[in-house]
Protein backbone atom coordinates (compact mmCIF):
# COMPACT_ATOMS: atom_id res chain seq x y z
CA UNK A 1 0.00 0.00 0.00
CA UNK A 2 1.20 3.27 -1.14
CA UNK A 3 0.60 7.19 0.96
CA UNK A 4 0.82 10.29 -0.68
CA UNK A 5 0.27 13.43 0.98
CA UNK A 6 0.62 16.98 -0.81
CA UNK A 7 1.39 19.98 0.51
CA UNK A 8 2.49 23.47 -0.81
CA UNK A 9 -0.60 24.57 -3.23
CA UNK A 10 -2.28 27.72 -2.66
CA UNK A 11 -3.14 30.96 -5.07
CA UNK A 12 -0.25 32.98 -6.90
CA UNK A 13 -0.60 35.94 -9.49
CA UNK A 14 0.55 34.90 -13.05
CA UNK A 15 4.05 34.68 -13.82
CA UNK A 16 4.66 33.46 -10.10
CA UNK A 17 5.74 30.43 -8.87
CA UNK A 18 4.73 27.83 -6.26
CA UNK A 19 6.29 24.36 -5.65
CA UNK A 20 4.42 21.50 -4.45
CA UNK A 21 5.64 18.53 -2.53
CA UNK A 22 4.31 15.19 -2.10
CA UNK A 23 5.76 12.63 0.90
CA UNK A 24 5.28 9.35 0.17
CA UNK A 25 5.39 6.02 1.39
CA UNK A 26 5.29 2.28 1.24
CA UNK A 27 6.95 -0.16 -1.10
CA UNK A 28 9.50 1.31 -3.21
CA UNK A 29 8.29 -1.37 -5.59
CA UNK A 30 5.15 0.49 -5.75
CA UNK A 31 6.68 3.91 -6.40
CA UNK A 32 8.84 3.12 -9.00
CA UNK A 33 6.85 5.76 -11.64
CA UNK A 34 5.81 9.05 -9.75
CA UNK A 35 3.77 11.62 -10.96
CA UNK A 36 1.76 14.95 -11.16
CA UNK A 37 -1.82 15.08 -12.79
CA UNK A 38 -4.37 17.80 -12.37
CA UNK A 39 -8.04 18.29 -12.39
CA UNK A 40 -10.61 20.86 -12.77
CA UNK A 41 -14.55 20.43 -12.41
CA UNK A 42 -16.09 19.52 -15.44
CA UNK A 43 -12.40 18.88 -17.71
CA UNK A 44 -10.88 15.45 -18.04
CA UNK A 45 -7.82 14.81 -15.77
CA UNK A 46 -4.40 15.81 -17.17
CA UNK A 47 -0.86 14.32 -16.51
CA UNK A 48 1.53 16.74 -15.74
CA UNK A 49 4.49 15.42 -15.38
CA UNK A 50 6.21 12.09 -14.48
CA UNK A 51 9.28 10.60 -12.83
CA UNK A 52 10.94 6.97 -12.70
CA UNK A 53 12.93 5.65 -10.34
CA UNK A 54 16.48 6.24 -13.14
CA UNK A 55 15.09 9.79 -12.77
CA UNK A 56 13.53 9.72 -16.61
CA UNK A 57 11.02 12.72 -17.05
CA UNK A 58 8.17 13.51 -19.01
CA UNK A 59 6.07 16.55 -19.13
CA UNK A 60 2.67 17.51 -20.68
CA UNK A 61 3.39 19.90 -23.50
CA UNK A 62 1.65 22.70 -21.31
CA UNK A 63 3.64 22.90 -18.96
CA UNK A 64 7.02 21.75 -20.74
CA UNK A 65 9.38 24.71 -19.86
CA UNK A 66 7.85 25.94 -16.85
CA UNK A 67 7.51 23.16 -14.90
CA UNK A 68 10.00 20.82 -13.05
CA UNK A 69 9.01 17.35 -11.00
CA UNK A 70 12.30 15.71 -9.11
CA UNK A 71 12.48 13.47 -5.91
CA UNK A 72 14.83 13.61 -3.36
CA UNK A 73 17.92 11.54 -3.15
CA UNK A 74 15.43 8.84 -0.28
CA UNK A 75 12.90 8.88 -3.33
CA UNK A 76 10.69 9.89 -0.33
CA UNK A 77 9.18 12.99 -1.73
CA UNK A 78 8.23 14.31 -4.60
CA UNK A 79 8.43 18.08 -5.62
CA UNK A 80 6.61 19.99 -8.89
CA UNK A 81 8.26 22.95 -8.93
CA UNK A 82 5.91 25.42 -10.94
CA UNK A 83 7.44 28.41 -12.67
CA UNK A 84 5.83 31.17 -14.63
CA UNK A 85 1.93 30.30 -13.78
CA UNK A 86 -0.94 31.26 -16.08
CA UNK A 87 -4.63 31.44 -15.03
CA UNK A 88 -5.18 27.89 -17.03
CA UNK A 89 -3.10 26.18 -14.96
CA UNK A 90 -6.05 26.39 -11.94
CA UNK A 91 -6.85 23.02 -10.61
CA UNK A 92 -6.36 20.57 -8.07
CA UNK A 93 -3.07 19.08 -8.27
CA UNK A 94 -2.40 14.98 -7.12
CA UNK A 95 0.56 13.16 -6.42
CA UNK A 96 0.16 10.02 -8.07
CA UNK A 97 2.27 6.36 -7.88
CA UNK A 98 2.10 3.39 -9.41
CA UNK A 99 4.68 0.45 -10.45
CA UNK A 100 4.34 0.80 -14.34
CA UNK A 101 7.31 0.70 -15.91
CA UNK A 102 5.70 2.57 -18.14
CA UNK A 103 6.33 6.18 -16.74
CA UNK A 104 4.24 8.71 -18.36
CA UNK A 105 2.28 11.49 -17.19
CA UNK A 106 -0.63 10.62 -18.60
CA UNK A 107 -0.82 6.79 -16.70
CA UNK A 108 -3.74 5.52 -15.13
CA UNK A 109 -1.85 5.87 -11.79
CA UNK A 110 -2.88 2.98 -9.11
CA UNK A 111 -2.22 5.27 -5.79
CA UNK A 112 -2.66 9.29 -5.81
CA UNK A 113 -3.08 11.73 -3.31
CA UNK A 114 -5.93 14.00 -1.33
CA UNK A 115 -4.57 16.84 -3.66
CA UNK A 116 -4.01 20.45 -3.37
CA UNK A 117 -5.36 23.56 -4.84
CA UNK A 118 -3.52 25.36 -7.05
CA UNK A 119 -5.12 28.86 -7.84
CA UNK A 120 -3.40 31.66 -10.80
CA UNK A 121 -5.23 34.47 -10.84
Amino acid sequence: HVQLVESGGGSVQAGGSLRLSCAASGTSYSRYCMGWFRQTPGKEREGVASIDSDGITFYADSVKGRFTISQDSAKDTLFLQMDSLRPEDTAMYYCAADSSWICVPGNEWKYSGQGTQVTVS
